[in-house]
């Protein structure tokens, strides 16, 4: 078993599957409405766990019963919870989702006491983030303390990857600190200005990124694949051909199965194979968290 520490959100994610969205102002019939525990951290942390990893998740939640019902979820997940801090002030996170017969989705997000996580609560997780194999960062955190975290771990070897979402403009040393950074098409648009619509566009937004001071760049292009360039070289991973139900999830899924091949010093063209094998698995299920598959279930799929 291999130490993933992810830093991110927790949330409660209310779903509604429904035939098609809904226009401004319109009313529209749902089919199916859930509940479970959601947010890209949360995501990440359980991805990678059943993925193989040996997981810790800093996080931090409301002192309420989303807080304590997302806890204890992480802890029957087999995840290390004693860095999920719970504030007294703030409520838990909230996502509003809706979600159409072709996996396209509408996301409302409250994101409640993942705000308010301090330099404070990040110092008490020092010694964890420096005895990581790999930290991975979603920006659902507060972007300093992405930072500071990507700090701690560059200053002691720790490979840091960066899931850029959701898309925003990012402070120059946070690329300077990525050792891989993996967005998806849209996510590198907004990073660079290069609207990816292809392989060939998806090597200038990636030579963009890499100028910035990103080692490896990854960036998801859904159906079409994934296209890697580091080091100068370019490559691409052919996705896996799947029916799509609810794409929600595939980025985090990803990511996740990308820091569990690293930590596991596995070959990084295998570790995109694995990765996009992941994904394709979760975007054929509906849901999130139920939805996210399990280690022999990707090779069971690689393996044909």
């Amino acid at each position: 078993m291999c130490k993933i520490v992810v830093i991110g959100s927790t949330n409660t994610d209310m779903t509604i599957q429904c035939d098609v969205l809904p226009s401004v102002g319109e009313i529209v019939a749902g089919r199916q409405f859930r509940v479970c525990p959601g947010g890209k951290g949360a995501n990440e942390a359980i991805a990678a766990s059943r993925l193989g990893g040996s997981v810790s998740l800093i996080t931090k939640t409301g002192n309420d019963l989303f807080g304590r019902q997302a806890k204890q979820m992480f802890s029957t997940e087999g995840i290390r919870t004693d860095y999920i801090f719970a504030d007294p002030d703030h409520p838990s996170g909230v996502a509003l989702i809706m979600v159409n017969d072709s996996g396209e989705k509408y996301i409302s997000l409250a994101q409640g006491s993942i705000t308010t996580l301090s330099h404070q609560e990040i110092d008490k997780t020092r010694s964890e983030i420096m005895d990581a194999k790999v930290l991975l960062i979603e920006l659902e955190t507060p972007i300093e303390m992405a930072l500071y975290a990507a700090r701690i771990a560059a200053a002691n070897n720790v490979p840091v990857i960066i899931n850029p979402s959701p898309r925003q403009a990012l402070p120059d040393e946070l690329f300077k600190l990525s050792t891989i950074m993996i967005p998806n098409r849209m996510e590198a648009e907004k990073l660079t200005g290069v609207k990816v619509t292809d392989f060939e566009a998806a090597k200038k937004a990636a030579v963009i990124l890499a100028k910035k001071g990103v080692g490896t760049v990854i960036i998801t292009m859904g159906h079409r694949g994934a296209f890697m360039y580091r080091n100068g070289e370019s490559h691409i991973i052919d996705a896996v051909d799947t029916v799509v139900r609810d794409a929600s999830g595939a980025g985090d899924v990803f990511c996740a199965a990308i820091c569990v091949a690293i930590s596991e010093k596995m070959d990084m063209l295998d570790a995109l194979r694995m990765a996009s094998a992941a994904a394709a698995l979760q975007v054929s299920r509906e849901g999130m968290i139920d939805a996210i598959p399990y280690r022999y279930e990707v090779e069971q799929l690689m393996n044909g």
